[in-house]
């Protein structure tokens, strides 16, 4: 049976393909520090196998990060990233669990909301002058942040329990009143790529069911991994057709800044901007956030020399594969942001500013001065800039 499903897989992704080429080694992050580590040898490994238990266990099958680089220069177009999450479903159906950061913290957070009657004060935090609504067009959804952000509350130069409100206040400012509801949940993205499809479907279940009780057409996400998770793996799991899309909130400000909606006041500082994976590669997100950044009066916007769709992830997906090798990519992507002469790196990612922030304040086997930059989240850092209304 599972030589079968293993077969189709490939099939299905058209991985075999990936054994003819190897132009994806070349990019892969992983493959700067793991040197045995090639994405088209999990594939050939996995042809060559009749048996998913021994799959599950190769530690490369977890190592990938699935940031999507090696389907960006794949001529082929091999969709590599499905053919792992695959694997790992087939793997945790044998009851097969990697090894998690926070010791799985976050996965078991996951796991009580897709299975326990909770009811939740969940926006207990939106005061005034906040306004939110239980109805309306658009919908504002803050997945797992909020929850983030009380756990590392106390991380310094870590600020994720800052973006909800953040987001509030620019869809304010634009006159937009967000909808958002106490029965939503995290949207699971973590449970689905370390195969955990069960869970994962029933998160599904209680988030469509609550934005489609407030009549939303449309659902903002300052997560990347929202949007990925929802404009990508909803569709395939939801019980019928979903009532609305899902937009970056980048992209509605950028919108908003050109129609004069929102102003900003001069804010002076030389930044540098971080595509997180599931927004740009994923995604295809990559010029909103931009816009919206050289719209801001005094801000100096410097590129990452690889940037866009050649972006290096933060190193840590799906909340595993963090090891002493990820670390050293890590220490990789500080260093060429510190190079920038950039003030702070941005990024849409709180997880990406989590891992890196990890990384910083780790030992680390380089001069700290060399990794140093501060970083802050994208929607923070706009909402701080947004013009006081007089």
């Amino acid at each position: 049976m599972s030589e079968n499903v293993i077969k189709q897989l490939i099939a299905d992704t058209h991985a075999f393909d990936c054994v003819e080429c190897g132009k994806c080694t070349s990019v892969c992050p992983m493959t700067r520090h793991k040197k045995d580590f090639a994405p088209r040898l999990i594939v050939v490994k996995a042809m060559d196998s009749a048996s998913i238990e021994k799959l599950a266990h190769e530690r490369d099958l977890w190592a990938c990060t699935t940031c999507g680089q090696c389907s960006a220069v794949c001529p082929y177009k091999v969709d590599y990233t499905e053919f792992i999450r695959g694997l790992r479903a087939e793997g945790a159906l044998l009851d097969f669990s990697p090894e998690c950061v926070q010791g799985g913290l976050m996965q078991s957070m996951m796991r009580v909301m897709a299975n326990a009657p909770l009811k939740q004060d969940r926006l207990a935090w939106a005061k005034a002058p906040l306004r939110i609504a239980d109805r309306g067009d658009i919908y504002l959804f803050t997945g797992c942040t909020k929850h983030m952000g009380a756990i590392f509350r106390d991380r310094k130069g870590l600020d994720i329990d800052s973006i909800a409100g953040s987001a509030v206040r620019i869809m304010n400012a634009a006159g937009v009143v967000p909808a958002m509801s106490q029965d939503e949940v995290c949207c699971g993205h973590d449970l689905n790529w370390i195969g955990d499809e069960d869970n994962f479907a029933r998160l599904v279940d209680k988030n469509v069911a609550a934005i489609r009780a407030t009549g939303a057409k449309t659902v903002v996400f300052t997560c990347p991994e929202g949007l990925r998770t929802f404009s990508k793996d909803y569709p395939l799991v939801a019980e019928d057709d979903l009532p609305f899309k899902a937009v970056h909130l980048s992209e509605l400000i950028a919108g908003w800044i050109k129609d004069g909606s929102l102003r900003f006041k001069e804010t002076k500082k030389k930044v540098t901007y971080h595509d997180a994976c599931r927004l740009g590669r994923h995604m295809g997100v990559y010029d909103p956030p931009r816009e919206v950044l050289r719209a801001i009066p005094g801000v100096e916007l410097v590129e990452l020399e690889n940037n866009r769709d050649k972006c290096l992830c933060c190193g840590v997906s799906g909340g595993i594969s963090c090891d002493a090798d990820t670390k050293l990519y890590q220490m990789d992507k500080l260093m060429e942001a510190k190079r920038t002469g950039a003030e702070v790196m941005l990024s849409c990612c709180h997880k990406c500013q989590l891992h890196l922030n990890c990384a910083q304040n780790d030992k680390v086997p380089v001069d700290r001065s060399l990794i140093d930059i501060p970083m802050q989240d994208f929607t923070v850092f706009v909402a701080n800039a947004l013009e006081e209304k007089k």
